[in-house]
């Protein structure tokens, strides 16, 4: 069985006086405090989500 794609994810920008939409993207990828990280699937839907908020997060490592 083929091993999963994974992306790790890091936070490294505030939500604070941004749109609704941005901060339900960061809780949806798992995100709310600066400098957390999440492994994440790397899908289409996830990239996606990351790519909307990319001002505020960063792709730290493929996997």
């Amino acid at each position: 069985m083929a091993k999963k794609k994974t992306i790790v994810v890091e936070q490294f920008a505030s939500a604070a006086r941004r749109p609704a939409i941005q901060t339900a993207t960061l809780k949806g990828l798992g995100l709310n405090k600066i400098r957390r990280q999440r492994e994440l699937e790397d899908t289409p839907s996830v990239r996606g989500m990351v790519n909307k908020i990319s001002h505020l997060v960063r792709i730290v490592e493929e996997k």
